[in-house]
């Protein structure tokens, strides 16, 4: 008669391991046996030369860049239509109408520069409006 004994190795918690770089997963190291023994799995972190996947859509840097270039040819298409219509009929109201068009393009232009992007898209939507509106509504 023989007699068999088992002896199994105690179980390890799992150990996880972090890098400090944003751009690359968390490296995970699973040890499930004992010492001295290479790992079951482990989770190897992403190759530098490898593209990360980047999110939908544009990052805010882009974004605060493109309503500001929207701005800026908003307000140069004010001016010129300023000046036309300046050159048709010289009036207050006209300035005052298309001058505040210009300004509120500045305005948006600044709230793009400190990231309130959002704020500054629907504050020129609503100024373009409203300078169209004064015009025809207002000015002869």
């Amino acid at each position: 008669m023989s007699a068999t004994v088992e002896t199994s190795a105690p179980a390890e918690p799992a150990a996880t391991v972090e890098t400090s770089a944003p751009a690359e997963p968390a490296a995970t190291v699973e040890t499930s046996a004992p010492a001295g023994a290479a790992p079951a799995s482990a989770e190897l972190p992403a190759r530098a030369d490898t593209p990360a996947a980047s999110p939908e859509g544009m990052s805010p840097r882009q974004a605060r860049l493109l309503r500001i270039a929207a701005a800026s040819v908003v307000l140069v298409a004010m001016a010129a239509v300023l000046a036309v219509r300046l050159a048709s009929r010289t009036s207050v109201l006209v300035v005052g109408v298309y001058g505040l068009a210009m300004i509120l393009c500045g305005v948006v232009i600044e709230l793009s520069r400190h990231g309130r992007t959002r704020l500054g898209t629907y504050l020129l939507g609503a100024g373009l409006v409203a300078a169209l509106a004064a015009d025809w509504l207002l000015l002869p």
